[in-house]
This record gives structure tokens, sequence and C-alpha cells, in this order.
């Protein structure tokens, strides 16, 4: 079903996802071959361009007919790739998208400096639609995100972080960016005030929800599906939801057995396993799968004051693949 699924959206959107293609290469060409060689090597690594491709559909969906819309879209895949570039550098990680890490590719200075371009590349990118409120939203959208990986940085491997404190984190580092990706194609369409607030919340919640899927597979997925190694997240000091959740509702026996497995970074694959039966016994797993839910739910009310359409059609498909995905 799931795989059903993806192909139906794939095959309604193929023709958007080469249009993307293009314009991603298009507009690294011109710049210094080694940033073009490290953008492109997170850029074309297998990113389902997800961000981009609801900016095109949320711009149709409004009824937006001018053009560069997939050079605008652009902007959301630059700032998504600039954000994987400086965090795979400060989590450690080793691997991405089943390849390794640009930073051990290259060398640190290195890729922070082509993260830094991409993220300057997109503002370039916001200023040519020449409105000023969508330079603000990218502007806003680039300090929500650094404030969420500080914030994440400052509370990496906190045995006590609350579930509000993880959706704060996922709000800034994830969600704010499909908002963005949303609510921008409203401001390109210049549609009322009502429909712009119904993509912003569209977009928020399916990134809440996305978020919540990704953290999951880390607990459900194997490494060769998953691209990076399974339990990445929690030896890396990022406590999720699944976790979160479990460890409040644990009896006193359990929840340390839970707390010396999170806080050894070489946990073994028995105790990662132990660890995921735990999450099953107290329901962190059914429980972010739930919350998860509530915010597809919500994103597909969120545009039900759209007009039926193919556009509509397929942005509800992403949201349910979003909840539904293996990988």
């Amino acid at each position: 079903m799931n795989e059903d699924l993806k192909q139906k959206i794939l095959s309604r959107v193929k023709d958007d996802l080469v249009k993307i293609e293009t314009a991603l290469a298009e507009n690294l060409d011109p710049y210094y071959d080694l940033v073009a060689d490290i953008a492109r090597h997170i850029l074309f690594s297998g990113g389902k361009r997800l961000r981009p491709l609801l900016t095109i559909l949320c711009a149709r969906l409004c009824g937006y007919n001018g053009d560069n819309t997939e050079k605008f879209s652009t902007i959301f895949e630059y700032l998504h790739a600039a954000t994987l570039l400086h965090d795979d550098l400060v989590d450690g990680a080793t691997m991405r998208r089943g390849r390794p890490v640009a930073h051990s590719v290259w060398d640190n200075p290195t890729a922070v400096l082509v993260g830094d371009f991409l993220l300057a590349r997109s503002l370039s990118i916001a200023s040519e639609t020449g409105k000023t409120r969508i330079i603000k939203v990218i502007a806003g959208i680039t300090e929500n995100m650094s404030q969420g990986e500080i914030q994440q940085l400052y509370r990496k491997g906190a045995i006590d972080l609350s579930e509000e404190e993880y959706l704060e984190v996922i709000r800034r580092k994830t969600a704010v960016l499909f908002q963005g990706a949303c609510r921008v194609s409203a401001i390109l369409a210049d549609v009322p005030g009502n429909k712009e607030t119904a993509l912003s919340d569209f977009g928020l919640h399916l990134g809440l929800a996305f978020q919540m899927a990704d953290d999951l597979l880390d607990y459900t997925v194997d490494s060769a599906a998953l691209g990076k190694l399974v339990g990445a997240d929690l030896r890396e000091g990022k406590l999720t939801l699944p976790v979160i959740y479990a460890l409040n509702r644990a009896n006193d026996g359990d929840r340390e057995r839970m707390i010396r497995i999170i806080q050894n970074e070489d946990f073994s694959t028995e105790e990662f396993e132990s660890l995921i039966t735990l999450l099953h016994k107290y329901e962190g797993i059914d429980y972010t799968r739930k919350t998860a839910a509530g915010h597809i739910q919500r994103a597909r009310q969120a545009i039900s004051i759209f007009e039926d359409s193919q556009a509509k059609e397929i942005l509800l498909d992403i949201a349910d693949y979003a909840l539904a995905r293996k990988m």
C-alpha cells in the first residue's frame, strides 16, 4: 500500500521533479567548482525533493501562473542541504543517505563554508521574487533552524528532555521549512490571508508529522533502508518522542535499564533491541505514530478551504505518505 501510494505520487509529479533537478543544477553551475561539487554531493544523493515540490504544488493550488516557480522552489532544497551539511558536522555523523558525509570526503571547514554558501544562495534567489515578505520568511526560517540546532545541542543527551522541548526543536529544525515552502507560494500568488494561513498551517503540521515519522525510522528500519546507522540519533545524544514518552511511563527498573543504554554511546545491537522492546512495552512507538497521525489530520483539514483539484489531491497524498513511509 505504501509503495502504491508512493508510485501514484511520483507518476503525477515526474515532470515537476525533472524541472526541480534542472533548476537545482543550473543555479550551482556559475560557482566555484569545489563549491558546486560539495553541494552536489549532498543535493544529488537521493533526496526526495519534497520541500521544493510543496512550493510548486501549493503555487498551483493558488492559481499562480508566474515564471520561475521551479527556481524559487530551489530555495528550500538549498536551505535543507545547508542544514544537513552543518548538522552532520555538529552530530559527528558518518553516513547520510547511504553515502559518506561531506566533511569526511573533503574536510570540516570546507563543508561548513559550502553550507554557508547554500544559505546565502537561498536568500539571493528569494530576493529575485521581488517580494520583501518572502525574503523575511526565508530569513526567519534560517534563524529558527539555527536556534533549533543550538537548543538541541544544548540539551544533547538530557534524560529529562520534555515532550514540549522536543516539539519546539522539531518545529524549528524541520517544520518551519515545510511551513515556509507552502507559505511562500501563497505570497507569490497574492492570495487572501485565510488561504495563506491555511497553507502555512498545512506545512507546519506536515513538517511536524514528517519529523516524528522520521524519528520512528531509527527504531523500525534497518541501516540499508535508512541510509544511516540504526540507532544513530541515540548515539548522537538525540532523545526523540518514542524514547521521551516511554521514559516517562516506565517503572523504576525499566527506566534505569533504558537510561543505561541511552547514556552508552557504544551500546550493542542486543542492548538496542532490548530498548526497542521497552519502547513497545511503554507505547512510545504507538504514541508517536498517533501523535504524528493527529498532525496529518490537522494538515489535511487546513487545506479543506481550497477547491478540489489535482494539486490538492497530490498534497493530500503526500500528507498520507509522510506518515506511512518506511524510509
